[in-house]
């Protein structure tokens, strides 16, 4: 009984993660034509507080390293679109970003917030709770200080316990095929990213850049994906970043 049971829970969670993106269709060209765009009323939206999230989980560790910036650049890129003054948003995402990533005190009040702006769509909050548990994963490892500002935002949030350790668990396993099926050779890390070891460093990073733009787990576009989109983006992204690294490590 007890199978049938967490069977049916994790079922439910990527019900939510993989099949409800029609439930984002506030997150539209349509739906922002008329928003008025200000560093507060950013600041205070959905979205606004996502990305504050964001910077907490990126910086938990001590620093925003090179992978977790790219996903962030992204994720800019991806919300950012559906705004009518799309750079100037951006400006204003990174200023909210730079500035809660060195604030350590407003994580569960943030949280709090978050969970109340999204306290009707249930499958909005497991799509963000499942980009910062990604986000967390992007350099391969999750540290006890990312591991602890998760749960503290999924406890303020009042995340149900086993449906975030579900998610977590699930990408962890992801992360754990993707390191036994990563190559295990320089040669083989410059063919996936379409390079040579002749290639400099710019030329190598440019290449790393737009692979993961093309593969990584979109929030906003992925609502026109089918259901296995973000598990197949998630592990794609994983094995380009595994790549990548592996070769910034061979020429420290």
């Amino acid at each position: 009984m007890g199978n049938i049971i967490l069977f049916a829970l994790l079922g439910a969670v990527f019900y939510y993660i993989f099949k409800s993106y029609a439930r984002y269709e506030q997150f539209s060209k349509e739906a922002f034509k008329d928003f008025s765009l200000s560093y507060d009323a950013l600041k205070n939206s959905e979205l606004g507080l996502f990305v504050a999230l964001s910077a907490k989980v990126a910086k938990a560790d001590g620093k925003v390293d090179t992978l977790e910036a790219e996903l962030i650049s992204n994720l800019f890129d991806d919300i950012c679109a559906v705004f009518p003054q799309p750079e100037q948003t951006r400006t204003l995402f990174k200023q909210i970003f730079d500035e809660e990533k060195n604030i350590t005190h407003n994580t569960q009040q943030l949280a709090q917030q978050l969970a109340h702006a999204t306290r009707n769509n249930k499958a909005m909050q497991h799509n963000f709770m499942g980009f910062l548990i990604q986000l967390a994963f992007a350099d391969g490892h999750v540290s006890k200080s990312e591991e602890d500002i998760l749960a503290q935002i999924a406890e303020a949030m009042a995340f149900d316990p086993k449906v975030y350790h579900t998610i977590f668990d699930q990408f962890e396993q992801m992360h754990q095929n993707t390191q036994t099926q990563q190559h295990n050779s320089l040669q083989e890390a410059y063919t996936l990213l379409g390079v040579s070891e002749n290639d400099d460093m710019q030329t190598i990073k440019k290449a790393y850049r737009k692979l993961v733009r093309q593969y990584h787990p979109d929030i906003i576009k992925s609502q026109n994906k089918d259901e296995h989109y973000m598990k197949e983006a998630t592990q794609k992204t994983q094995q380009i970043n595994a790549a990548y690294e592996m070769i910034k490590k061979a020429r420290e």
